[in-house]
């Protein structure tokens, strides 16, 4: 496979050092991972202020905190990302892990009109690619009109759900898209997500899955979103579309959640208003000279990234350390790959770059789930590496 390489001019906002980023690196020197701020092209250890990123969320201005402290330089951004990547890494030497920590990692599902009718498609497809293309034909021709002209939970969304009852073409897909509830599921475990430069996963066994390019907003225990970063909620198409009870399985595998490069912490360069902007844009290449770009419109997204987490986390939901929320995409691939009628799948090797100019840019190489490192630093790790390191 050919190696993934990391540089600062690859990985950063395209603003570079202007704004607060937060990131988190492995130091072999003390067995774990450290809070990091980048600054003046170096990534400085903050972890005697802030022990954790969730800590650095929960202060009143976490921007400002993470400029504020002060630690230990660890070596210049560009180095530890040359080192970050599995293949030729010194062990000796730190390197770039996922931003997030403590935070319960939650995913917002068919946000975007696009996305929709794809989950609608796998729905009746049950699983099967092959009879997609034909299913979507046909639901487009049946519904017409632009499904993201409608708001959800609005009068003109329920005429539409009661239209489409009549005709046989509602979907559990529907209801979410357009109904008043927004679909807010576990994508994984708190410390699971793997970083820029990591091997991501996907299930041997599936024949139909696909990246998901999308923006990941971090919300604190107070459900204040605090910044945002890139995610690729890697997705088993033929797994969800057998049965919507096989979600978990579609989501959650062995490194099939990828977030980074840093969480771009909002501030007077970057605020809220920029992740309602922003442009995400995805690339695969593939070791058979395969290439897929396409991306997703924030602008175009169906409910605001507030409403989500307040839906997400309310008087009845609590979420003491705070949550990495991903916020869904447009994008889903309908070209076929190899045979006709069959879509894209991913093959091992598979190269995928998630970028927004604000954020910067996520690399994985994708490879089934169990060829990639098994996650065995768990929470309970962390609190004894903290202890041990006299930091909590």
């Amino acid at each position: 496979m050919p190696p993934v390489e990391l540089s600062a001019a690859a990985t950063l906002p395209a603003d570079g050092f202007a704004g607060a980023l937060v990131g988190r690196v492995w130091r072999p020197d003390v067995a774990g991972p450290s809070v990091v701020v980048a600054r003046d092209g170096a990534l400085v250890d903050v972890s005697a202020a802030f022990p954790t990123v969730r800590d650095l969320c929960e202060a009143a201005d976490p921007a400002a905190a993470a400029r504020d402290a002060r630690g230990e330089r660890l070596g210049a951004v560009d180095d530890i990302l040359a080192n970050t990547p599995p293949d030729g890494r010194d062990p000796r030497r730190p390197w770039l892990v996922a931003p997030i920590d403590l935070q319960a990692i939650k995913a917002a599902g068919v946000t975007f009109a696009a996305s929709l009718i794809e989950r609608v498609i796998e729905e009746r497809a049950r699983g099967e690619r092959a009879s997609a293309e034909a299913i979507r034909a046909d639901f487009a021709r049946r519904v017409g009109g632009d499904l993201g002209a409608v708001k959800p939970g609005s009068p003109a969304a329920e005429r539409l759900k009661q239209a489409l009852i009549e005709t046989g073409l509602w979907s559990q897909y529907l209801e979410v898209g357009i109904g008043p509830d927004a679909e807010i599921f576990t994508k994984s475990q708190p410390m699971s997500a793997v970083g820029a430069g990591a091997d991501a996963g996907f299930h041997p066994a599936s024949v139909w899955n696909n990246p998901e390019p999308e923006i990941v907003v971090v919300v604190n225990s107070r459900c204040a979103i605090v910044g945002a970063t890139l995610g690729n909620d890697v997705n088993l198409r033929d797994f969800e579309g057998r049965s919507a009870l096989l979600l978990g399985k579609a989501k959650d595998q062995n490194a099939s959640c990828a977030i980074g490069p840093f969480l771009r912490l909002f501030d007077a360069t970057f605020t809220l208003d920029d992740v309602r902007r922003a442009e995400v844009a995805l690339r695969v290449e593939g070791e058979d000279a395969y290439i897929l770009e396409g991306g997703s419109s924030m602008a175009a997204i169906s409910r605001d990234p507030e409403d989500l987490a307040r839906q997400m986390m309310d008087a009845g939901r609590q979420y003491p350390d705070g949550a990495a929320l991903f916020l869904g995409t447009m994008f889903a691939p309908v070209a076929d790959r190899d045979a006709p009628g069959k879509g894209f799948s991913h093959k091992s090797g598979d190269v995928v770059s998630v970028s927004a100019d604000a954020l910067g840019r996520l690399v994985n190489r994708m490879r089934p789930c169990q060829d990639c490192p098994p996650w065995d630093f768990g929470v309970g790790a962390l609190m004894r590496n903290l202890a041990r390191r006299r930091l909590i």
